[in-house]
């Protein structure tokens, strides 16, 4: 039932109707990310990493690449996630639909106290079904960010680090974009 609302509302998004962004936060490690590798048997391979604090990250993404983003050191929290949609809805210029997941920092109590007060100003949250992150565009913007637009070198420092994931973030809709069409079928 909620998969066919968001068909919904992505059909009054694609007509004008309404602004449709995803939401969701991730963080950005200086362990480095590698998702899989592979070598020839006498090459050694590395990937320059450190630890420490990661850069924890909070987007809200359209099909169309627009995005409005925040970043911090420190965990994102439901005062967090308040402060930036409520920012979001002192902006927004048409009916706009957040579209998050089942997240305690989504659903705390403190950020549904806050829903009337968004929903005056044409700000309206929608919650995915629990477990399918497959329909959260969000989670496409970090899987190209973590893997493709952040590069070996990126992870030297921390500083380095943090600068090209904020380069990245800023770049969106303007030199570095997601072609969504592929990942249309995700909501059948």
């Amino acid at each position: 039932m909620r998969q066919e609302a968001l068909e919904l509302l992505e059909e009054q998004s694609r007509q004008g109707d309404v602004e449709l962004l995803y939401g969701d936060e991730s963080q950005v490690s200086p362990e480095g990310y590698v998702p899989y590798g592979w070598q020839f048997e006498d090459e050694e391979v590395c990937i320059a990493s450190a630890k420490g604090k990661g850069l924890n990250c909070f987007a809200l993404l359209s099909r169309d690449n627009r995005i409005v983003y925040a970043t911090r050191e420190e965990s994102i929290t439901s005062d967090f996630i308040i402060e930036q949609l409520d920012k979001l809805s002192l902006e927004i210029e048409k009916p706009t639909v957040v579209v998050l997941d089942n997240a305690r920092v989504h659903t705390a109590a403190k950020v549904k106290k806050q829903l009337d007060s968004w929903q005056r100003r044409g700000l309206f949250l929608f919650y995915l079904p629990t477990y399918s992150p497959h329909l959260n565009i969000t989670e496409r913007l970090w899987k190209e960010l973590k893997a493709r637009w952040l590069k070996p070198q990126d992870y030297l420092t921390t500083d380095s680090l943090f600068y090209a994931v904020r380069m990245a973030l800023a770049a969106v809709g303007k030199h570095l974009f997601i072609n969504f069409s592929e990942y249309k079928n995700s909501l059948r």
